[in-house]
């Protein structure tokens, strides 16, 4: 059985590999894949590697590996690789995994596909499947697996213990779930308890009430925040009427919050995170040329505004020299405060009733770095052009400009938030406009009105 590897030895082996497929070297690409590596750790190779290799390593896996490492790829990635498979393909490499696994992945291919693999499938697992697709891929529900033991509050331990010897138990198993005759969720049975107690003891004297069901319908950012909060390694997941559904585990919530974070990095950069890395220069280039765009219509805007002071620029050069000294400093204000806002928010820290106090927090230090660099920017004006005039209108520009980026970095999130824009992936845009063009604007003007 494959050990987990660290980064040092996992990049030795993708070296080994590919040079294995480059020589030839069959036996030793077989022997790497079937004893050196775990599925998780193929598929991080295949993410690292050009379109060539994974193809020519694809083949090299039997239909169980495969299934495993679809599980682990990223979502272009699942989509390439389901999209060259039938029906009966599909079915038969994930055959053995986790049914929420196999629903993510029937909704990487198109509806007709996902529709046909439905058909193949026998009709209890097909209604299983079906239960997950009913819910979006980032609610509770979609991240929940309905492969769940209950047990009842008024059975005692000995009658628990014999019903698990008969069971095959599911992976990543910390406890039972309680529910009534109706299947409504009452409690958790923590393993820990149930091997611990007297087989006498009946569940309800010992399951744990404390631990809520997480309606179908929360957010996959909301569930994330549940188990850090009450550190959990599972959770029950329910409907409106409290019936119990299914069960969420870390590695999922695991998931969740590194997805998050790539999200959030990768859509300050107008990029998808699912993306491929190696993924072919035209589809790279059409992804990207989107926000491309967007950024020049946005530059255009700016450059209008300093269209605007074109005399007052021919008469003081300095001021076309200074100008994005003051549209910058915002912009780094700004963004310090949009990051910080967003964060806030994924984490659950920021809401609307503390939304008040953390603007006024943050014009507070708004004006007190526009004093601060207000004062050393003036100092560098003067000494460099020895104008007084001149440094007093770019300190003043200065300190405005801060003001208004940290306002609007702090208020943006909420604004696009209500609008059903995510923040992450348009702020850091708007912010840009904005400190551009109120730094020019105010900076420009000053000096028109002062120094002309």
């Amino acid at each position: 059985m494959a050990t987990a590897l660290n980064q040092d030895q996992l990049d030795q082996h993708r070296l080994t590999l590919i040079n294995a497929l480059d020589q030839g070297d069959a036996d030793q690409v077989q022997r790497l894949c079937d004893e050196e590596l775990a599925p998780v750790e193929i598929a991080h190779i295949m993410e690292s590697t050009p379109g060539r290799v994974r193809e020519l390593l694809w083949q090299f896996l039997d239909e169980d590996q495969q299934g495993e490492v679809l599980s682990h790829l990223n979502d272009d990635l699942q989509q390439a690789f389901l999209g060259q498979m039938s029906a009966y393909e599909i079915l038969e490499t994930t055959q053995d995994l986790d049914r929420d696994d196999l629903a993510d992945m029937l909704q990487q291919v198109s509806p007709q596909l996902s529709s046909e693999v439905l058909g193949l499938m026998p009709p209890e697992e097909r209604a299983r499947v079906e239960g997950l697709l009913a819910y979006p891929e980032d609610s509770a529900g979609g991240l929940m697996n309905t492969d769940i033991i209950t047990v009842r509050a008024d059975v005692r331990l000995e009658a628990v213990l014999r019903y698990l010897r008969r069971r095959e138990l599911p992976t990543q198993l910390d406890a039972l779930w309680v529910v009534d005759r109706q299947f409504i969720y009452v409690g958790t049975l923590p393993l820990v308890k149930l091997l611990t107690h007297s087989p006498d003891t009946r569940v309800r004297d010992i399951m744990d009430s404390e631990i809520e069901g997480i309606p179908a319908a929360t957010g996959e950012n909301q569930v994330a925040q549940i188990f850090e909060r009450h550190d959990l390694v599972s959770a029950p997941v329910v409907n409106d009427d409290g019936t119990l559904l299914g069960r969420i585990t870390i590695d999922d919530v695991v998931d969740v919050i590194r997805d998050s974070a790539d999200h959030t990095v990768m859509s300050m950069a107008g990029l998808d995170e699912d993306q491929d890395t190696f993924s072919p220069v035209i589809k790279s280039s059409r992804n990207r040329a989107i926000w491309l765009g967007l950024n020049m219509v946005t530059a255009f805007i700016a450059a209008t505004v300093m269209s605007r002071f074109e005399a007052s620029i021919a008469q003081i050069v300095a001021l076309a020299v200074l100008s994005p000294v003051v549209a910058s400093m915002g912009g780094i204000a700004g963004s310090q405060t949009l990051t910080l806002m967003i964060r806030g928010m994924a984490t659950g820290h920021i809401n609307r009733d503390n939304l008040r106090w953390l603007v006024l927090r943050e014009l507070g230090v708004g004006a007190l770095n526009g004093l601060l660099w207000a004062l050393v920017i003036g100092s560098i004006t003067l000494f460099w052009y020895k104008d007084p005039s001149l440094a007093v209108v770019i300190g003043a520009a200065i300190t405005i400009n801060l003001i208004v980026a940290v306002l609007a970095g702090a208020t943006l999130p909420f604004l696009l938030k209500s609008l059903n824009i995510d923040p992450a992936l348009s702020g850091s845009v708007i912010l840009t406009t904005i400190t551009d063009v109120v730094g020019f604007l105010t900076f420009l003007s000053l000096a028109t009105f002062f120094l002309l």
